[in-house]
């Protein structure tokens, strides 16, 4: 392998409650032949809380804008949900995997299977169709609808 070969640059987007699954949606990237820009590895968990949530929301934000792909995992969380629409906006592809705490558990899915958080619900007021309707566009156009969680 040359080790100047450039490889895929992959932002990894998955909920807080889903922190403890950072280290294997890491490994699972890296075992797909691509680099994992991971913001729970890169900023902690918000850092502690040591610094303004907005800044690193921008942080994750620049990181959305300079990886090739965004990989969503497991259910879709506020800040998730943004990071797609952002994506999609940027013209960057996104794809959609389940989560597990096990690398040989996680699997590609369709925008139609992905769940969503009630907060995205409640807070974007939208039903889940019309959600379900933004990833699938984000994703190229696959599969619509969703389910909440």
């Amino acid at each position: 392998m040359d080790i100047a070969e450039r490889v895929l640059a992959v932002y990894t987007a998955h909920s807080k409650l889903t922190f403890y699954c950072r280290d294997v949606v890491s490994e699972f990237v890296l075992r797909n032949n691509a680099v994992p820009l991971n913001p729970f590895r890169i900023f902690d968990y918000f850092l502690g809380d040591r610094v303004d949530r907005d800044l690193v929301r921008r942080g994750n934000n620049n990181l959305v804008a300079i990886t090739d792909e965004t990989w969503v995992f497991g259910d879709v969380a506020n800040g998730v949900y943004a990071e797609i629409e952002l994506a999609h906006k940027l013209g960057k592809p996104v794809r959609y995997f389940s989560i597990s705490t096990w690398v040989a558990d996680i699997k590609e899915i369709q925008p139609d299977e992905v769940r969503f958080e009630d907060e995205v619900l409640k807070e974007t007021g939208m039903p889940v169709s019309q959600l379900a309707a933004v990833l699938a566009r984000a994703s190229g156009g696959r599969n619509s609808g969703a389910v909440a969680v």
